[in-house]
């Protein structure tokens, strides 16, 4: 029998000399998920296999040292705009602004310092079926470029039935342009590569990128591509395909439109 908790520990000190914790969310079955406040990382997270074993399901580093020196924005909270701004740049309201342009000539996922490397403010809350830890950062007007003082929340609950919910949060003061998300990579078997695991995507259409992965604009059919996901199939199945998309991407980079995606919750 497990208890709900949280369990606080240090998870050493940034570049800058900032303090950062760890926070061990636990649940009833003895599901275990790890955050930390450097980029409200989510550094480990278990789940129970078939057999009824927990194994770590999402890739991370054991310290703040590694994600310091270099990471693909691993479990990471990502903002204040997720993917690819082209040349650094996007006008509002008949003025122009421009970001820092940290991938080739494009502005990636908040730019040189985003929400993935500035330590959030975490609390922790406890009720009877989930644990949580609420995140807090204030993005100051101009930070990274972007307009507005930014005030972001983001909750991470764990719940008794195994799930792991995220919610975001934002006030501006100020006009600006906004595009949060998680950026965890989940890898089902835990040990080995993810090229065996089956995946369906529900979409007909994907969206073809450029050299430097900006999205040319139109919407493509996925039939009788490496991108047709409509049945599920192994990941790795048409990855090694002679295809332009899949040697720009290095593999699936790519955006899927998912259909009928205005119906809320489906298969």
């Amino acid at each position: 029998y497990n208890m709900l908790n949280i369990k606080k520990a240090p998870f050493g000190s940034t570049t800058d000399g900032i303090e950062v914790e760890q926070y061990i969310m636990q649940n009833r079955n003895g599901m275990v998920v790890g955050i930390i406040t450097y980029g409200g990382i989510i550094n480990f997270l278990t789940a129970k296999d078939k057999n009824g074993n927990y194994k770590d399901i999402v890739l991370g580093y054991k310290n703040l040292e590694h994600y310091q020196k270099s990471s693909p924005y691993f479990g990471a909270i990502i903002g204040r705009y997720a993917n690819r701004i082209e040349m650094g740049k996007f006008e509002l309201d008949g003025l122009n602004y421009e970001l820092a342009k940290n991938n080739g000539d494009n502005h990636l996922h908040g730019g040189l310092k985003g929400f993935d490397k500035v330590v959030w403010k975490a609390k922790e809350i406890v009720t009877d079926n989930d644990v949580s830890i609420e995140l807090s950062y204030l993005s100051k007007d101009m930070e990274e470029g972007y307009p507005g003082n930014l005030d972001v929340e983001v909750i991470y609950r764990l719940t008794n039935d195994n799930s792991i919910e995220i919610e975001y949060k934002a006030v501006t003061d100020k006009k600006t342009v906004l595009n949060l998300t998680q950026h965890t990579y989940f890898n089902l078997s835990g040990d080995k590569d993810i090229l065996d695991h089956k995946l369906m995507l529900n979409a007909d259409k994907y969206l073809p990128v450029d050299e430097s992965l900006i999205p040319l604009g139109e919407l493509t059919s996925v039939d009788e591509s490496p991108f047709d996901f409509k049945k599920s199939k192994t990941i790795g199945k048409d990855i090694e395909n002679n295809h332009i998309q899949l040697e720009r991407g290095g593999g699936y980079d790519h955006c899927w439109v998912l259909n009928e995606q205005n119906i809320g919750l489906r298969t």
